[in-house]
C-alpha cells in the first residue's frame, strides 16, 4: 500500500494512535461554525430551535384546540365589536380594534395572569345611559353590560308659561231684531297678559240695531255710524286669536257673537273655576259674575255708572282673575 499514506500520531501517553485527517476534519468544522455564528446564520437556527422546544412545553398552538385561526393581516381590518345600548333606542356602535388589540389577541395566553383584557366605554349624550363592555382575548363568551338610568323628570312639577299666547278677551253686544232680541257684535277688545290693549273697536252689525243696550253695553248710535263691518273685523280678531290661549268669562257668549268656536284645550274660561269661587268665598258651583269676583278678590268696583260697561276694563279683570289661580289651574289641565 504505497499509494496510501496513514498519518498516524502515537505520542499519546495511552499509546494509541490517533488519525491526524480526523482531527483536521474537526478543526474545519470548527472553524466553518465560528464562521456561521459571526455571519448570524447560526445563531437564527438556535433561536428557531429554542422556540420550538419552548412551545413543547407551553402546549399546542390554541387552534389546536378548536379555537380560532389568528386572522391575516387584511382580514383584520374588515373586523369590528359590535356594541348595543338598549332594547328600545335598539342603536349599535362599531369600535374599530387597534394594532395593539389585534396583536393581543392573536398571542396564545401562556397563563391567566398574562391575559389581557380591553374595556370599552360607549356613552350617548342624548340618551342619559353609559354601558361599559369588557373583552378578554381568546374566550369566546359575550361582553357583560352594565347600564346606568337617570330618574324621570315628574310630569307637571310647573306650567309651562309663555305670556305672548295668552290674551284676554271680552265683547260687547247690542240688540237686533224684534224688540232687540237677537244678539250681534258691536265692540271687541282684546288685552294681553301684561294687561296691555292688542285690539278694541267698534263694529257695524250685519243687521240694523234694534236696541243699543247702552245700560250694560256703553255703547250708542254715534259710536257705530263709522264703524267697521262685521265681516271686515272678524277676519281681524280670528287672525290675533289664532293659536293662542283665549281667557274670558263666559266666554262662549264672545265666540257666539264671533261665529266661531275656539279649541277647547286653548279656552280658559273663569266663570267655571271653582278655585276662583274658593278663593272669593263662594259656593264652588256658583257661577259668580265678573264683577262679584273682582270686588271679592282684588276689592275693586267695576262695571260702575250709567255709561255702561267697558269691554277693555273686562278683559283686564278677566286676565287679572287668571293669575289668581293660574298655577293651580295648569296643574290640573297638564294632569288630565
Amino acid at each position: 500500500m504505497s499509494d496510501i499514506m496513514l498519518n498516524l500520531d502515537c505520542s499519546g501517553s495511552s499509546g494509541r494512535c490517533k488519525d491526524s485527517s480526523g482531527s483536521n476534519k474537526h478543526k474545519a468544522f470548527i472553524n466553518r461554525r465560528r464562521l456561521l455564528e459571526k455571519k448570524g446564520y447560526l445563531n437564527k437556527k438556535q433561536n428557531q430551535h429554542n422556540h420550538r422546544e419552548g412551545n413543547k412545553h407551553q402546549g399546542p398552538p390554541p387552534w389546536r384546540n378548536g379555537a380560532n385561526r389568528p386572522s391575516q393581516p387584511n382580514a383584520a381590518h374588515n373586523k369590528s365589536i359590535a356594541h348595543t345600548q338598549n332594547t328600545h333606542s335598539k342603536s349599535s356602535y362599531h369600535i374599530p380594534r387597534s394594532d395593539h388589540a389585534r396583536s393581543v389577541a392573536s398571542k396564545p395566553a401562556s397563563s391567566t395572569s398574562s391575559s389581557t383584557s380591553l374595556t370599552i366605554t360607549v356613552e350617548n349624550s342624548t340618551n342619559p345611559e353609559q354601558s361599559t363592555s369588557t373583552i378578554t382575548p381568546g374566550h369566546q363568551t359575550p361582553p357583560t353590560r352594565t347600564v346606568a338610568r337617570c330618574a324621570p323628570v315628574p310630569r307637571g312639577s310647573a306650567p309651562l308659561c309663555n305670556p305672548l299666547k295668552y290674551l284676554a278677551l271680552d265683547c260687547e253686544m247690542v240688540g237686533t231684531g224684534p224688540k232687540g232680541r237677537n244678539s250681534e257684535l258691536a265692540r271687541c277688545s282684546i288685552v294681553s297678559y301684561d294687561g296691555d290693549v292688542v285690539y278694541d273697536k267698534y263694529i257695524k252689525p250685519t243687521n240694523a240695531v234694534t236696541d243699543y243696550r247702552t245700560r250694560w253695553s256703553g255703547i250708542s248710535w254715534h259710536q257705530l255710524v263709522k264703524a267697521m263691518p262685521f265681516q271686515h273685523a272678524r277676519k281681524e280678531i280670528l287672525k290675533i286669536l289664532a293659536g293662542k290661549v283665549v281667557i274670558g268669562h263666559a266666554v262662549h257668549n264672545d265666540f257666539k257673537s264671533l261665529s266661531y268656536s275656539h279649541p277647547a284645550v286653548l279656552t280658559r274660561d273663569t266663570s267655571r273655576i271653582p278655585l276662583l269661587n274658593q278663593k272669593a268665598g263662594f259656593p264652588e258651583k256658583d257661577v259668580a259674575s265678573l264683577k262679584r269676583l273682582t270686588k271679592a278678590l282684588f276689592n275693586r268696583n267695576i262695571q260702575t255708572g250709567k255709561k255702561g260697561h267697558s269691554s277693555v276694563e273686562d278683559a283686564k279683570a278677566t286676565m287679572e282673575l287668571y293669575k289668581v289661580v293660574e298655577v293651580e289651574w295648569e296643574r290640573t289641565l297638564a294632569s288630565k
